[in-house]
């Protein structure tokens, strides 16, 4: 079939596969059309404000209380969950890791989840953890639900086809989406091997953030969110269901395919998020903002402008700061940010940091651009330079985060890291004007 999306953000929608499985003017009918069954599911509690209240109605083949065994428990050993510490002998500074090679072994989407950080508590629901995937085969009869958190996938490599009990999301790299917490589904590969990035938000869901002063327009807009139509699945054939709960995981067998929603309707649903529509916003006239400006999501915390997690991207904009320093300057911040690198080059860090790799900058300790950067970024001729083909992302918390054991030990892992800062030689000199030779 051809898939169809809705626009729209946090809206409620309705959508139907087959004509009239919606029911009109209530929500549980004595005899649903078609024989389905009626069942809510609820992203908020029953009482939340209207305005954060998030619930749909699916209209299923099955209710998804029917299964055929007990939950028994399983082992994923490489996903690990908040809170997870003391789980190496790593000691404490920045880093940074090339690229997660994909396995040769058959390994499905699921099976491929490598957690690198952890931070919060799952149980406290709050914080996050940062995976990597990496995935060679499709998930057929293995499906899979989250109740610890909301996963925003981030593809770097390879397409993902990700097959939702509320319809079908195919998505690329220069794409992100959502599946919310407690939404079942499974990800086919498009077109071979595949990874990619995962946020797996413990706190409160993602959201557009305020744009404050900058007003109606620009950064992340309403109208590009993608939310896919209803589609269903009826198999008959054993099927797997695997759940993470509080850090751990169990699965049960149905005899049926669990993607078997004919209808829904609400505002508690997946969406997907082209990254070229972000419409970024900068400085035109001198100094470098702050990089919340490039905010796409926000999951907020109890405190106001400080952030359970931010998604924040830097995609391809024009430079034009006068008398500036352009990239990010040397800092120390209460945040800690996971970054990545989606495709071409970052400007603050020319080489050692690839597509596909990760860096890890904890809260309070300095980092910046590396010595061939700011070389080149003060002698630079400060006309307007268009940053292009290039796009890496923050997964940033006010938590600390956690290294796993699988990132501390693995080879990825760049032991000279810190060497890219080595060449940041002594520039005072005793006048104003410095040593810049």
């Amino acid at each position: 079939m051809t898939v169809r999306y809705m626009p729209g953000f946090g809206n409620d929608f309705e959508t139907e596969s087959l004509p009239g499985a919606l029911p009109q003017g209530q929500n549980s009918p004595q005899r649903p059309a078609y024989g389905l069954y009626a069942e809510q599911l609820s992203g908020s509690p029953f009482t939340a404000p209207r305005g954060t209240n998030e619930r749909s109605w699916l209209y299923r083949i099955r209710p998804s209380v029917r299964h055929t065994s007990r939950f028994k428990p399983v082992e994923y050993a490489r996903w690990k969950s908040a809170p997870n510490l003391d789980d190496h002998e790593l000691s404490l500074g920045q880093l940074r890791w090339d690229p997660i090679p994909i396995p040769n072994e058959e390994t499905d989407f699921l099976a491929g989840i490598r957690t690198m950080t952890t931070a919060g508590d799952t149980q406290g629901q709050s914080g996050m953890a940062a995976h990597i995937y990496v995935a060679n085969a499709s998930m057929v009869d293995d499906h899979f639900f989250n109740a610890d958190g909301e996963l925003l996938i981030v593809p770097q490599e390879g397409g993902i086809r990700v097959m939702t009990e509320m319809g079908i999301m195919e998505v690329t790299p220069g794409e992100i989406c959502i599946v919310p917490r407690g939404m079942i589904f499974k990800v086919e590969l498009m077109d071979g091997p595949v990874r990619g990035y995962i946020c797996e938000n413990y706190g409160a869901k993602f959201t557009l953030p305020d744009r404050g002063p900058i007003g109606a327009n620009c950064l992340a807009n309403p109208r590009d969110f993608k939310t896919p139509v209803a589609w269903y699945e009826e198999k008959e054939t054993p099927c797997r269901l695997t759940v993470k709960w509080c850090g751990r995981f169990y699965r049960t067998e149905i005899d049926h395919s669990p993607l078997d929603v004919v209808a829904w309707h609400g505002n508690y649903s997946p969406y997907k998020y082209d990254l070229s529509t972000f419409s970024p916003v900068g400085a035109i006239l001198f100094d470098h903002p702050d990089p919340s400006i490039f905010t796409v999501l926000t999951a907020p915390s109890g405190e106001e402008g400080t952030a359970n997690v931010d998604f924040v991207i830097f995609p391809p904009r024009w430079l034009v700061a006068e008398h500036t320093f352009r990239p990010p300057w040397y800092h120390r911040n209460i945040m800690s940010e996971f970054m990545g690198l989606i495709k071409g080059q970052y400007d603050a860090k020319e080489a050692g940091f690839v597509p596909g790799g990760i860096s890890l900058h904890n809260m309070m300790l300095p980092h910046g651009p590396d010595a061939t950067g700011f070389e080149k970024a003060t002698k630079a001729e400060l006309k307007p330079v268009k940053l292009d083909d290039t796009m890496a992302f923050m997964f940033e918390t006010r938590f600390p985060q956690n290294l796993t054991r699988f990132a501390a030990e693995s080879e990825a892992l760049q032991d000279d890291y810190i060497d890219c800062w080595t060449g940041l030689r002594k520039r005072f000199n005793g006048t104003p004007e410095g040593d810049w030779s």
